[in-house]
């Protein structure tokens, strides 16, 4: 039997991150069938009832040490861990677990992250010291080992993968469309699926999103549908964002299971997403995406596909981001090669878990 312990931001409510786990979770008991997980969580009982597993609390220490004394390979992910923008304590929160670990002389794998970004120097140096003493790191995109490289990150081997949401698989959208029957959806020609969150001080762009939705939904008879990856805040945003607009959009307004954000977001022709999670829920629905950036990860992504940002939090040109939401409404062919992009990554995420297994050998 191995034992495996995972450390990542889990338990808060956040689909993204509660997509992410699903899809290490499932990945490694594909490939790791006897694997007994232990996961670190911000509400352990939760975790434990939505994914089957053992979990202790993230500030629990005496559960953390036993946990990691008794493991044989520490998984520290996905998702962006190691950066000091939202927050400097989580990040040395992260090292921590990474750092008893390795006091412990645990193997440990960073899995599927993305680095970045750091902007203090005792930041910098501090992911340096830790990182150089862990077994194996992968993260999901080339900008991260650039950054870990320039950090001095060179002792580990470093591995490019994918995100780990992208292992996850395309499920019926007969589950979406049973949840959108409640809000009595009119006879539209198009679906616009839209997903954002509140960011610093970033309100502008709340104006340009609203007359944009206006005009598609005025132009191209679109309904417009905000589904929340993390209720109540994203809902809030778009109310905000709601009450600038002409006609009434749909508001999706309650915490949906990962199944139940994949088939939502299958039930729409575009995803215009602000969080990563949309994005990458819509791609592996097949459904084309375009994303408003307000974090290097988002740029990252789009690039993977063969996309680019139509703008950012702080820049969003109403007139461009209509332009492109039609253009891929009447024609998306012209996404096809982004779709077969999709697909390669979702091949290399898969293979993060055989790299766990490899080090368990």
């Amino acid at each position: 039997m191995n034992r495996i312990v995972i450390s990542g931001y889990y338990g808060f409510g956040n689909a993204g991150d509660e997509a992410m786990l699903s899809a290490i979770l499932e990945a490694i008991l594909e490939v790791i069938p006897d694997a007994r997980i232990t996961v670190i969580s911000g509400n352990p009982r939760d975790t434990a009832t939505k994914h089957g597993v053992t979990s202790i609390g993230r500030f629990s220490l005496l559960s953390i040490i036993r946990s990691l004394w008794s493991c044989d390979l520490l998984i520290s992910g996905g998702g962006s861990l190691l950066q000091d923008v939202t927050s400097h304590r989580s990040l040395y929160y992260y090292l921590s677990i990474i750092f008893l670990a390795t006091v412990l002389h645990k193997k440990i794998m960073i899995y599927a992250q993305g680095i970045g970004p750091l902007t203090r120097q005792l930041a910098k140096r501090a992911v340096a010291n830790v990182l150089n003493h862990v077994t194996m790191i992968t993260v999901r995109d080339q900008i991260s080992k650039d950054e870990l490289l320039e950090l001095g990150v060179h002792k580990p081997p470093i591995k490019v993968t994918a995100d780990a949401v992208l292992s996850m698989h395309a499920v019926d959208t007969t589950i979406g469309k049973r949840l959108l029957k409640a809000y009595n959806l009119s006879g539209v020609k198009y679906r616009i699926g839209v997903s954002v969150r509140s960011w610093k001080q970033a309100t502008r762009y709340r104006h340009s999103l609203a007359k944009a939705l206006t005009t598609l939904q005025e132009e191209m008879n679109a309904e417009v549908l905000f589904i929340p990856m993390s209720h109540p805040e994203d809902t809030l945003e778009a109310q905000k964002i709601s009450e600038l607009m002409k006609h009434r959009p749909i508001l999706l307004d309650r915490t949906y299971t990962t199944t139940e954000l994949l088939a939502l977001s299958g039930c729409v022709d575009v995803m215009i997403g602000v969080r990563l999670h949309a994005l990458v829920f819509a791609s592996l629905m097949k459904k084309p995406v375009v994303g408003i950036s307000y974090d290097p990860k988002i740029i990252n992504f789009l690039d993977m596909i063969g996309q680019a940002p139509i703008g950012t939090l702080d820049s969003l040109d109403e007139t461009l981001l209509v332009e492109r939401v039609k253009q891929l409404l009447l024609d998306k062919s012209v996404y096809e090669q982004s779709f077969k992009q999709i697909e390669t990554l979702q091949e290399e995420s898969l293979k993060t878990a055989h790299i766990a297994l490899s080090l368990l050998d």
